[in-house]
């Protein structure tokens, strides 16, 4: 610094390269500042409010508003600096790239949670599993890339035609991934399966569908392990899903008297029964109330009538056979009724 005349006077090197340092780290200490500030007041109303928004917008720009705000400084230090225009002008070039990329980060964020928090609200036949999730997040990041390589003055269109060549030999290479990840396109089209689902496989296991990736069907078994299945083969199998065309199942329950019983008195024990259990039994339904046939018909030493009633679930259905027939077994003791015991004929040959 140069002091002469009483005036202060800054060294021209100073002046290039210090003062340029200094604008940027304000500016980006002034953008932290304000950003920090921002996401406290979103993060109170969030919670004041209870709106996922606030908290999706948080997650959302929480990383790329960090690199916006260095980019932003960097540029603020940069339009003071006198460096030479080809340092400038690729400067210039790395800023905008990051600024890009963060935007593009943000934008792909927002609109996967976005679209995952809407699907859930909505009853559009789109179910927010990690493979739709992927595909929309996906889809932004690609469209940035592009900007990205328009911004650094790369023709696009050769770029795409040397992928299409080579996108051969890589679909050739990773032919069991693209098969799984176009079944499990499918499976989410054709909504045969869908999140939250009771299936059985034709292997037997029997669980619910947890989430549907890009490669692999994820089921939750009964016995809380999980099964992971490839998408290829779950589009293959033979599945059985409880749940459609909705969750409502029929199920019989076998009671059996013996043949010296009152038939019509039986039946109707065992219809009233059934039908006083509605609203008392959980998961039992009233509409089509419960019925009692003798489909079974004439069993080995016993009437066998068949009690067929409608569940609200398919996991419900063993507590709602597990109390009707407590209660029908009571209730036929109380009238009377024998229930047969299990009877076998044992011949004894004699050595003769």
């Amino acid at each position: 610094m140069d002091f002469r005349s009483g005036e202060l006077r800054m060294n021209p090197d100073i002046k290039r390269f210090v003062l340029p340092v200094v604008v940027a780290l304000v500016s980006s200490f002034v953008l932290f500042v304000l950003r920090s500030f921002s996401f406290g007041l979103l993060r109170r109303w969030s919670e004041k409010s209870e709106e996922k928004i606030g908290a999706i917008v948080i997650d959302t720009f929480r990383t790329p508003s960090f690199y916006l705000c260095i980019a932003i400084g960097l540029h603020s230090g940069l339009s003071t600096s006198e460096l030479p225009a080809r340092y400038v002008f690729y400067l210039t070039k790395v800023i905008h790239v990051v600024v890009i990329f963060s935007i593009t980060y943000a934008c792909a964020n927002l609109s996967g949670d976005i679209f995952r928090n809407y699907i859930q609200k909505s009853n559009l036949p789109i179910p927010p599993t990690g493979l739709a999730y992927g595909i929309v997040k996906g889809a932004v990041f690609a469209v940035g890339f592009l900007i990205i390589l328009g911004a650094l003055g790369i023709a696009i269109a050769p770029l795409l035609t040397a992928l299409g060549v080579g996108g051969l030999a890589v679909a050739l290479a990773l032919k069991d991934s693209l098969e799984n990840l176009f079944a499990g396109i499918h499976i989410l089209m054709e909504r045969s399966v869908r999140i939250g689902d009771l299936i059985r496989l034709e292997t037997g296991q029997e669980g619910r569908v947890e989430d549907i990736t890009w490669r692999t069907t994820r089921i939750r078994v009964l016995s809380n392990n999980m099964v992971i299945i490839p998408n290829s083969k779950l589009a293959q199998s033979i599945v059985t899903n409880y749940y459609l065309p909705d969750k409502t199942i029929f199920i019989g329950i076998a009671v059996a008297v013996g043949y010296e019983s009152d038939v019509e008195k039986a039946e109707k024990a065992i219809a009233e029964e059934a039908r006083k259990a509605v609203g008392e039994v959980a998961g039992l339904l009233g509409e089509p109330e419960p019925s009692v046939t003798m489909t079974s018909g004439y069993k080995e030493g016993a009437i066998e009538f068949t009690v067929g009633c409608n569940v609200s679930e398919y996991t419900e259905q063993y507590s709602v056979q597990d109390e009707l027939r407590r209660r029908i077994l009571k209730r036929l003791r109380d009238e009377g009724i024998a229930v047969p015991l299990p009877a076998r004929a044992v011949y004894i040959k004699k050595d003769i």
